[in-house]
């Protein structure tokens, strides 16, 4: 066993060791904004050196990052879609880089009847031929401005909508009356 007073100065030793390594890793902040039709938003981001990640967290509080360029994946909570962009970004020692990323949301819903009457039901959303999620009949949703194929599903039918638009800041809605 090591005396008290050698072991001190072996730990000491240590960290003056240790210092010099962290000090020949310089590094810098990114701050990141994410807005939804220019309007403040959640998300979050991923930093990636040649396809893995170094960094990643929330939007809104600086992520500490190796100085270097990365690609920088910003996504939006929320968005039945899950959106998101990347960006290239250069970090530089002592230095904040800023990303800021806006996307083009609108909302659509679908309302399902059988006989007149509100029915429990299911929709299927689609883009470019593949389902992105589902929602029940007369739940919105955010999703990314563009076009969508719908399918309303009520017990054994189903009506299907193959150039659905769903545009920024607005509110989409598909009937789908069942008999």
């Amino acid at each position: 066993m090591m005396p008290k007073k050698t072991l001190s100065a072996f730990v000491l030793s240590l960290l003056v060791l240790a210092v010099p390594a962290f000090a020949d890793n310089p590094s810098g902040k990114v701050s990141c904004e994410v807005l939804e039709n220019g309007e403040a938003a959640t998300g979050d981001v991923s930093i990636l050196l040649d396809g893995t990640q170094v960094a990643n967290g929330v939007c809104g509080k600086d992520l500490s990052v190796p100085v270097g360029k990365y690609s920088a994946i910003i996504r939006l909570d929320g968005a039945l879609d899950s959106p998101q962009k990347t960006e290239t970004i250069t970090v530089k020692k002592g230095a904040t880089s800023k990303l800021k990323a806006d996307f083009d949301t609108g909302m659509l819903e679908v309302r399902i009847a059988s006989q007149g009457k509100r029915a429990a039901g299911m929709a299927i959303i689609k883009r470019g031929g593949e389902q992105i999620g589902t929602l029940g009949s007369g739940v919105p949703a955010h999703l990314s401005a563009g076009t969508y194929e719908v399918v309303a599903r009520y017990r054994t039918q189903e009506k299907t909508w193959t150039d659905v638009k769903v545009e920024k800041n607005a509110h989409a809605t598909l009937d789908a009356a069942f008999e």
